[in-house]
């Protein structure tokens, strides 16, 4: 039996990769004939290699009239730097090549090892909720036997189950008896919950165990942290729920309960990164039918205190009052760009844009590639989209969090009518605070619509207005019905007026709509 397994390419699932490569011998890198090798591909082959895998070079879609399979293979030895003069032709679409593809995996990817009758060692790979089962855990058998009716340990969670069914992928669900060294199958036991099984975990016997657990790999750590709101504020026991399922098959996804005073009840939620939150908000919205607001994304800082002690923020809303802070941390990542060169002057202006720091600019053929450093709190916003458009959607994108550096950061507070919303509140560079809070004004004042009274709005930090637009009072025609005459009349009735808007803007409610918190948070898309 072979076992497949296809890893996602979007960096936000690296560590999806990095546990499938754990539970296999050897790898397929599989490259596009036409496009040529991506950021994504990098990134993973590197891990590949950091797991001790034997690679088979395979270049995909030679039936398009586009392919250019020589030059991609002389691109694999420049980028990547192994050996692709055999790299395997095929067409997954129309089956040429998939025979010698099979045969390469049996000859050229070493056998899986194990001993039988040693104590059992399994990793699990994955873990999914059933609604019949219960979770179902994908394992890979190390040593032993994992049997029907057995009663297994996790060894990091401390977790004691009775085997109920074991099984394999055929690719369909086949049952059998029991799983040797080196299978990959499935269990269940009357698990309940996904969170209850932690990816990376050791199974062992509980009666037997083994001597030590496996290296395992890192959990997924929630990077991106946003607030998410129902637009209806009836739907909060209906969101709290849907976000339970959703968690069922997710472990990775968090939330906790928050309240705001311009959106009301609702929840803080942490992500993988941008595409997993776009996944998450589209499927509470799609399959759940849920109207949501989406508050501004923002990234763990590491907020140092004059006394000496560290708090973790993700909420602007939570910073501390700035006379108590010494300094404050956030996090940076090493970002990989390849893209044609014809568009690297329009990909470096938007990487120093975004406070970027370049490493290193190589080419391989007519292609760059492009290493900066860059805070993750400028990427989250909407770096990718830029990218993509700057670059036509040639260039592609990878990066890894290298840590936290000291950064001149504040809070900037967004005020309507003189109140502070706390849902526009964010973190930003000092430097350009006031650009992004003058962007956030303009856009405010095109999208609230006028009131019978006047409505200043400010970006503040602290106490200091660093960037105000004022939308205009609609106003009636008070003096239409005089005509002539003493203009001592006009005069009354418009002082009248102007007395009764300044009551009006004193006790008037501003209503800003849905819509304008979503636009107002995309920066730089016009």
């Amino acid at each position: 039996v072979l076992n497949l397994i296809d890893t996602p390419g979007h960096v936000d699932f690296a560590y999806e990769v990095s546990r499938s490569l754990a539970a296999c011998e050897g790898s397929l890198l599989v490259v596009d004939a036409s496009q040529g090798v991506e950021a994504q591909t990098l990134a993973n082959v590197y891990q590949a290699i950091d797991n001790d895998h034997e690679l088979v070079p395979v270049l995909n879609k030679i039936d398009l009239p586009a392919a250019e399979p020589d030059r991609v293979r002389q691109q694999i030895e420049d980028v990547i730097g192994i050996d692709a003069s055999g790299a395997l032709e095929v067409s997954a679409k129309s089956g040429i090549g998939i025979e010698d593809v099979l045969e390469a995996i049996v000859h050229q990817l070493p056998a899986p090892e194990g001993t039988l009758d040693a104590p059992l060692k399994a990793m699990l790979v994955d873990s999914w909720y059933d609604p019949y089962l219960g979770v179902m855990i994908l394992v890979r058998v190390i040593d032993g036997v994992l049997k029907k009716g057995m009663r297994v340990a996790m060894m990091g969670t401390g977790g004691a189950y009775q085997v109920d069914r074991v099984g394999v992928f055929t690719p369909l669900q086949k049952m059998v008896d029991a799983l040797g060294p080196g299978e990959i199958g499935f269990f269940t036991g009357s698990i309940k919950e996904v969170a209850d099984t932690r990816v990376g975990d050791t199974i062992t016997e509980e009666k037997r165990p083994t001597a030590a657990p496996l290296p395992g790999f890192k959990p997924a750590q929630p990077v991106v942290f946003c607030g998410l709101f129902p637009v209806d504020s009836s739907e909060f026991e209906e969101l709290r729920d849907s976000m339970g399922k959703l968690r069922l098959n997710d472990a990775s996804f968090e939330f906790e309960m928050e309240t705001s005073a311009a959106l009301g009840f609702g929840f803080r939620c942490g992500f993988l990164g941008m595409l997993h939150l776009e996944i998450i908000t589209e499927r509470l919205e799609r399959e759940f039918g849920l109207e949501l607001i989406t508050t501004a994304p923002s990234v763990i800082y590491q907020v140092h205190l004059s006394d000496g002690s560290m708090q973790e923020v993700h909420n602007p809303a939570d910073m501390p009052d700035p006379v108590r802070v010494d300094h404050i941390e956030e996090p940076w990542i090493l970002a990989t760009i390849l893209a044609p060169d014809e568009y690297l002057g329009a990909i470096l202006k938007l990487c120093e844009d975004r406070r970027g720091i370049q490493q290193e600019l190589t080419y391989a053929g007519s292609r760059a590639m492009l290493v900066y450093k860059l805070p993750l709190n400028e990427v989250v916003f909407d770096f990718y989209d830029r990218l993509k458009s700057v670059s036509r959607g040639y260039a592609s994108f990878d990066y890894q969090i290298t840590g936290y550096e000291a950064g001149k950061l504040v809070k900037m507070s967004i005020l309507i009518n003189d109140e502070p919303v706390d849902a526009l509140s964010m973190i930003v560079h000092a430097d350009r605070a006031q650009m992004r809070g003058r962007e956030i004004c303009e856009r405010l004042k095109d999208l609230i619509p006028r009131h019978l009274f006047k409505i200043p709005i400010q970006a503040a930090i602290g106490g200091k207005v660093i960037a105000r637009e004022t939308i205009s009072a609609m106003r009636k025609d008070v003096t239409a019905k005089c005509y002539g005459g003493d203009a001592t009349r006009k005069r009354k009735l418009l002082d009248k007026q102007k007395a009764g808007k300044k009551r009006m803007r004193q006790f008037g409610r501003v209503e800003i709509p849905q819509e304008a918190f979503i636009a107002a948070l995309k920066m730089g898309d016009d």
